[in-house]
């Protein structure tokens, strides 16, 4: 496997403030060397393996793990035996970077046994939408039934690019999905589409919530929308004693982007250069702040290159020593995992790599926090994919 510390090695990093225009660019620390990879090592355990593109990893109260394929099949792990659930994804479409996706469980699933899911519709091969689905898990774990469509008509690609699409919990009980903009010029910066955005509503009613940015707008989608001006967010975290929401961008070919969400903040991306162009231009600025100059700059960018950075979660707890409270970034094309230290503001003080996830695993998708405070990864490879457990040496 090829061996690349990308924009952490020999280039320089870009660190950004929260808003406004770009701080100048400063040098990254050198993973060997870094005072957060030598204050404590990480054990990786392979907790399952033969799972197929692992999306996302949903933690329920029995200590079981659901991780929905994106292909269209759903594992439950109990101690490092992976089953399959039976459940009728047959309309999912499966199709490039669509299929059965994101997913979270209900903070309730102890007395209602649901989980949400977030996938890519068909009817009779026909791309229809992306939606969000709510199941229940029987009894033996064996097998889940639909619930109902939650919320649907996020667009769609039939060729499933850009989809997005991460559901993530708030302390508020809020439910907040990231969404792609399914490479379509207009979408990021319309505010009567639900892609290329932030969304947040209620996970039992699928309705937007009463403080939403844009509750007083006449559109019904607006109403639900969060934050806007995305490419294709994969990583939304919530960042514990502060509420901030923290999202994981994929830029083109440059500009990762970290994000700080602002409720009702644009965040700038507009390949469609303000309506004139009806091609999927992806020359234009991640955040466009000449276009836009409202628009909020990002964490963090990479630069000029990509990593693909996809899940990303917090490190929680005293274990972790010096990094706990330590955002942790996963990389699809990067192949690796990278993690950033922020001061209470948000703005990012260092990134490093620890050399256990320097591309050792192959493509990660999902990172999440578990309930016994290690971290779990899954590998995205197609073939023999893995659930990774992660915690201190």
């Amino acid at each position: 496997m090829r061996r690349s510390l990308g924009l952490l090695g020999a280039v320089s990093l870009l660190v950004l403030g929260c808003s406004g225009a770009a701080s100048e660019p400063v040098q990254s620390v050198p993973p060997a060397a870094s005072q957060a990879t030598a204050s404590g090592k990480f054990k990786v355990e392979t907790v399952t393996a033969g799972l197929e593109h692992g999306w996302d990893v949903g933690f329920l109260p029995d200590g079981g793990i659901l991780v929905p394929q994106r292909p269209g099949k759903l594992a439950l792990i109990r101690r490092g035996q992976a089953a399959e659930v039976r459940a009728d994804f047959s309309d999912v479409l499966v199709k490039g970077e669509g299929g059965l996706l994101g997913l979270v469980v209900s903070p309730d699933f102890a007395t209602s046994r649901e989980f949400i899911t977030c996938q890519d519709h068909q009817d009779g091969g026909r791309a229809v939408d992306i939606r969000l689905v709510t199941w229940k898990l029987a009894a033996d774990g064996a097998s889940a039934s639909k619930v109902k469509d939650l919320l649907t008509g996020l667009p769609v690609n039939p060729s499933g690019r850009h989809s997005g699409c991460r559901p993530t919990f708030a302390p508020d009980g809020a439910l907040l999905v990231g969404t792609g903009d399914t490479a379509r010029a207009s979408i990021a910066q319309d505010r009567h589409s639900l892609g290329g955005k932030v969304l947040r509503l209620d996970a039992k009613t699928g309705e937007p919530l009463p403080d939403n940015p844009f509750i007083t707008s006449n559109n019904p989608r607006e109403r639900l929308i969060y934050t806007y001006g995305h490419r294709n967010v994969q990583g939304v975290a919530i960042r514990p004693g502060s509420g901030q929401v923290i999202t994981a961008e994929h830029g083109p070919s440059f500009d990762d982007e970290v994000n700080l969400l602002k409720p009702g903040a644009n965040y700038g991306w507009d390949p469609s250069q303000g309506g004139t162009e009806t091609s999927y231009d992806e020359s234009v600025p991640m955040t466009d702040l000449k276009r836009f100059p409202d628009a909020v700059s990002p964490l963090w960018t990479s630069g000029k290159t990509t990593e693909a950075i996809s899940g990303n979660a917090f490190l929680t707890g005293a274990q972790w020593g010096a990094n706990d409270g330590a955002l942790v970034v996963v990389a699809l094309k990067g192949q690796k995992l990278l993690l950033y230290h922020l001061d209470p503001a948000g703005k990012v003080l260092d990134v490093t790599l620890p050399p256990e996830f320097d591309d050792r695993f192959g493509r990660l998708r999902a990172v999440r926090s578990g309930p016994d405070g290690a971290l779990y990864v899954t590998t995205s490879d197609g073939t023999d994919d893995k659930l990774l457990k992660v915690t201190p040496a």
